[in-house]
């Protein structure tokens, strides 16, 4: 029987079925990708989703980047603790994941759009590199409309923590600061992830709108230059972009702003509101014959951080449950957490 501690942690962005390939260089330049990347499809890219599927031995999965975050925090959290919405199609596609999602013990509240496909992410892995191409479909006609209904805003009401994925930016920045708000207004964690250096550059208005309301916003070493760059920070001192977003105005006087920044090996940094110091914290070794697939390592920490977060726990103790979800992640093919389930070991 469902309780009213149930759904603590809501979840808001983009679900897309990936479409995940080992790739070559060759592939790469087909389709005008880099290495490492992360792009809205155009119509040159249109021909790489078939490709992955007949010409490459693809695997699918559940993915979209919160959607893989929200699966991370569900996978340590107790059960039925995560909800999370987005926008697919009335397919098969749609179907394999509720199927995924369901094996994850994940709820879904999907908008379920009846003219468009469910979104699809051509990914090309090569070495440990990972190059995202996404189709957004149904995802991309996500709607205020949804969220408000009484059912819906219902687990928005009931949630205690807030996390949204800056993907969505590109899909229904009215949604995201409804949850902004909502989460100012009730003194709640609301959570944000800069999710791929596009964002800040191409949609810096909608991310500057939901600034005063990040307490705690996430990005990687890539995210943060991109995010210097296109706000003219003048700097490529991740340190000092760190704590430019720790003190940017904030609506929430109560909490004091969190700036996360990932560097794959390197060591994660951490800027507090009003705090001098940029605190380290060294990353779970690993050997790179462990390493399988470091995508969704980003969404792995996210998830594994804002578990902390819903539990009241502390920054060094969400920041260790991140790193150890990341590790765990890039040992599995895919944004993916091993089965049978791992059990959580705090940290020291």
């Amino acid at each position: 029987m469902a309780s009213t501690r149930d759904y603590r942690l809501l979840c808001l962005e983009n679900p897309l079925l990936d479409i995940q390939a080992v790739g070559d260089e060759a592939l790469l330049e087909k389709y005008s990708l880099k290495a490492n990347d992360a792009i809205l499809a155009e119509e040159k890219h249109q021909g790489i989703f078939e490709d992955l599927l007949t010409n490459y031995d693809a695997k699918l999965i559940a993915g979209g980047a919160a959607q893989n975050t929200a699966r991370g925090a569900q996978y340590i959290l107790p059960p039925n603790s995560v909800v999370y919405l987005g926008g697919v199609g009335d397919d098969k596609y749609a179907a394999i994941l509720h199927d995924a999602v369901k094996q994850a013990g994940l709820r879904v509240e999907y908008r379920v759009d009846p003219k468009e496909a469910t979104g699809r992410c051509g990914v090309v892995i090569t070495g440990h590199n990972r190059s995202m191409c996404t189709e957004l479909g149904a995802a991309n006609h996500y709607d205020l409309e949804h969220l408000k209904k009484p059912e819906i805003w219902a687990l928005v009401e009931n949630a205690e923590v807030y996390y949204v994925g800056g993907y969505h930016f590109t899909v229904c920045p009215p949604a995201i600061m409804e949850l902004a708000k909502q989460a100012a207004a009730n003194n709640k964690p609301f959570i944000l992830s800069l999710s791929a250096p596009f964002i800040a550059q191409f949609f810096k208005d909608p991310l500057d709108a939901s600034a005063p309301y990040w307490d705690y916003v996430i990005g990687n070493e890539t995210e943060a230059a991109a995010y210097a760059e296109s706000h003219s920070l003048g700097t490529t001192d991740v340190k000092v972009i760190a704590k430019a977003l720790a003190n940017l105005p904030k609506e929430n006087t109560q909490r004091k702003r969190v700036a996360i920044i990932t560097q794959g090996t390197e060591p994660t940094l951490v800027a507090v509101q009003g705090e001098d110091e940029v605190r380290e914290f060294p990353v779970h070794e690993i050997s790179k014959e462990q390493i399988n697939d470091t995508n969704g390592a980003g969404d792995a920490f996210a998830g594994g951080f804002a578990s902390g977060i819903v539990e009241g726990k502390s920054i060094e103790e969400s920041v260790h449950r991140g790193q150890w979800l990341a590790r765990l992640s890039i040992q599995e093919l895919g944004p993916s957490y091993p089965f049978p389930k791992q059990t959580y070991q705090p940290s020291a």
